[in-house]
């Protein structure tokens, strides 16, 4: 079993021998420790990519003190990680305590500093931050189930619209072409009532895994509906938007999905819908095409993609048809 990392903090002391006492005493608390002997030092190392959460610095330093440490630390913008400063001064004046609380200090600790009292000054800047940390994690958390679906990872309805919006304005900003692509999942609800919702649900898992990596890196891919998915396809005519539509027909009708010790095929049916410079569609527009072609393909026997018939024409369109497999 790999060691638990030990938590890190920076001890900032111009102060040779109170530095050593300070660097031997929070070791000997589990504390992986890093020194400045001067405030410039230690905005630098506080600055820096993963720099210790925690730091004791002294108020009184050459050059740059403490409280200044404190003032631009917490001027940093950015979403860096929080660090709780802790001043160690030998002054007492209520005024001057509030003045380094002013300057970003969360705390203070008097010289010469009481062993105990530091400790429990140390451990509340742990709680603080572990706090934080779990804030920040339900933060992400809530920002991801509001931003992508639960089930497959992939990004929600809404997202994907979105991008499929961004596209046109930068069409209609920069010219040139995209594609979007309508799929979804042949006989999708003859493999809930056949093999149970959880089977179905292993269906979406696989399935949205393999359209995502037959997808080009900088095209985005959201669950639309149900068993229906949207593709966004920057920078691609008809042809291009079509060749990467039968790329993930032919992934999905080649893989075997285990699920409940049992294997599973299926196939999809996809709508291609393209917009060039010219006569550029809105993105309603688009998604009606696309849904029209998708339609198309299902009447002609599904597993097969069908081109839009406004989209502009692909040179050399390769053949719709699909080897269809009746796997239900």
């Amino acid at each position: 079993m790999a060691e638990t990392q030990k938590p890190r903090i920076l001890i900032a002391d111009d102060d040779l021998v109170s530095r050593r006492v300070l660097e031997a005493f929070v070791s000997k608390r589990g504390y992986d420790v890093l020194s400045a002997a001067n405030g410039q030092d230690a905005l630098r190392l506080l600055s820096a990519e993963g720099a210790p959460r925690l730091a004791i610095l002294d108020w009184m330093m050459p050059g740059m003190e403490g409280t200044d440490v404190c003032r631009k630390l917490r001027e940093q913008s950015g979403e860096r990680p929080y660090i709780y400063l802790l001043l160690l001064t030998s002054r007492t004046d209520r005024e001057d305590l509030l003045k380094g609380l002013q300057a970003g200090a969360d705390d203070y600790v008097t010289k010469p500093f009481d062993p105990a009292e530091l400790d429990a000054r140390l451990s509340v800047g742990q709680r603080i931050l572990d706090l934080q940390d779990k804030l920040i994690a339900a933060r992400e958390e809530l920002r991801f189930r509001a931003t992508h679906d639960v089930l497959t990872g992939m990004v929600n309805r809404g997202v994907v619209l979105e991008t499929l919006s961004r596209e046109h304005a930068r069409q209609k900003r920069e010219g040139g072409s995209f594609g979007i692509i309508l799929m979804d999942i042949d006989h999708f609800k003859h493999v809930n009532d056949a093999y149970g919702h959880l089977s179905g649900d292993a269906v979406l898992r696989e399935i949205s895994a393999v359209m995502q990596s037959s997808l080009r890196p900088y095209d985005t891919i959201g669950r639309y509906g149900g068993e229906e998915f949207l593709v966004v396809v920057p920078q691609s005519d008809a042809a291009a938007a079509f060749n990467i539509a039968e790329r993930v027909r032919r992934a999905i009708e080649k893989q075997t999905i285990t699920a409940q010790d049992r294997e599973i095929r299926v196939t999809a049916s996809l709508g291609v819908a393209a917009t060039a410079q010219a006569g550029a569609l809105e993105p309603q527009t688009l998604l009606n095409l696309a849904d029209e072609a998708l339609y198309r393909a299902k009447r002609n026997g599904r597993n097969r993609t069908e081109l839009a018939a406004d989209s502009p024409p692909a040179a050399n369109e390769p053949a719709g048809t699909g080897s269809h497999h009746n796997q239900m």
